[in-house]
């Protein structure tokens, strides 16, 4: 006879051997298994930690870490600050009407280089007419009353007139002259040419000459302030901007925390999105007053600019290298680290080898280097690289 009951008895006997096995498995399993804080710390190269909050690594992981000891040292610092260019204002100049009248012809435009004394422009002006018959007036009485003075020279000495009339003559003689001279700067001022000048010197005619507006410096016309047929007054109104463009100043802000170190003849760095030139100036001036509505102290670096890249009202980053020294711990900027509240903190090692997160206060930056408020001491040793490694490590 069959027993039915014969394939329950081996399943129930299967299922009680594999029990067993599973048993055996697990015992083996969970007497080498490490623990599970034990199983992450190898994956990012920790050992677990000596102390809390601390890292011990493994040699193969510390050869990746490299160790700057802080010591104070001495610094010269960089003050940063922006400003913006303008004209030098020793080489730069509004040029005014030296006559009144309308606008003939407009002779130049922004952008030309002029030299010294050239026409920038032609006025039609009665002051021209006046000033060329007051100096025809002037060189004729001077030439009238030199030759009465001569003559009574010769009367003198022939005892045919008194000294004091000879005298009189010769000082009128001189007076006429000085009005003759007076009439000739007067003909330069309002633009006359030279050889208008030289004809009216030798008593020859001339035309009917326009009075020009000169350029009173080399440089560049940079502004034109009058159109064609535009009534200009004498010495009031603004024709035209020249400046030499060769060298700008650049007008910069100064902040009480650095005002001690910023002094005349510091060198400073100027940058500008505008190019990847960077333009060497020097401070020539520092303002004695403060600024009533920034709190801020007006500094002026005077810059080359031989390929004409700075513009005026440019906005530019300024470095100024002080020569004021300080005394202070300098660590590299790959060691300061930021934590999720993006406060600065670096990584510290200990005397047993470990390192340990610790919370700084950082002072001025110096290329690139940052100076330590607070926060470290002489002698600590700081993790100039691989700090990430060990943030990202600690984070797990």
């Amino acid at each position: 006879m069959i027993d039915l009951r014969s394939p329950i008895r081996c399943r129930v006997r299967l299922t009680a051997a594999a029990a067993v096995l599973a048993a055996v498995a697990l015992g083996g399993c969970s007497k080498d298994a490490p623990p599970a804080s034990a199983e992450r710390a190898p994956g990012y190269g920790a050992a677990p930690a000596a102390k809390p909050g601390e890292l011990v690594l493994p040699p193969a992981q510390r050869e990746r870490i490299s160790i700057t000891t802080v010591a104070p040292t001495r610094y010269q610092p960089l003050v940063y600050a922006t400003g913006t260019v303008a004209f030098d204002g020793d080489q730069s100049t509004q040029v005014l009407a030296p006559i009144s009248g309308p606008v003939t012809r407009i002779l130049v435009q922004p952008g030309d280089a002029v030299s010294r004394g050239q026409a920038l422009a032609y006025v039609s002006s009665p002051d021209y007419a006046a000033a060329v018959s007051n100096y025809r007036k002037a060189a004729a009485t001077a030439r009238n009353l030199q030759h009465i003075a001569d003559l009574d020279v010769q009367l003198y000495k022939n005892d045919a007139i008194a000294r004091r009339d000879m005298e009189q003559a010769q000082t009128d003689a001189v007076s006429a002259a000085a009005d003759r001279d007076a009439a000739l700067e007067q003909l330069r001022a309002i633009g006359v040419e030279d050889t208008t000048i030289q004809a009216l010197q030798e008593n020859r005619p001339v035309a009917n000459v326009q009075g020009a507006i000169r350029a009173p410096i080399a440089g560049t016309v940079v502004e034109r302030l009058v159109t064609p047929g535009q009534l200009l007054q004498a010495g009031t109104t603004p024709c035209f901007t020249v400046a030499d463009l060769s060298r700008m100043w650049v007008m910069t802000n100064v902040f009480e925390s650095d005002l001690s170190d910023v002094r005349l003849g510091d060198q400073a760095d100027v940058v500008t999105n505008a190019s990847t030139n960077v333009f060497h100036g020097t401070v020539d001036n520092i303002a004695a007053e403060v600024d009533s509505a920034t709190k801020a102290t007006a500094a002026r670096v005077v810059v080359s600019n031989p390929e004409r890249l700075l513009k005026k009202d440019m906005y530019v980053r300024v470095t100024v290298h002080s020569r004021h020294e300080h005394n202070g711990l300098l660590v590299p900027i790959a060691a300061v680290l930021r934590d999720e509240d993006n406060n600065p903190f670096v990584y510290v090692q200990d005397t047993n080898g470990a390192f340990e997160r610790r919370s700084v206060t950082l002072g001025e930056r110096l290329a690139d280097r940052y100076q330590i408020a607070s926060g470290l001491q002489s002698g600590d040793k700081v993790v100039s690289e691989g700090g990430l490694f060990l943030q990202f490590a600690q984070s797990q």
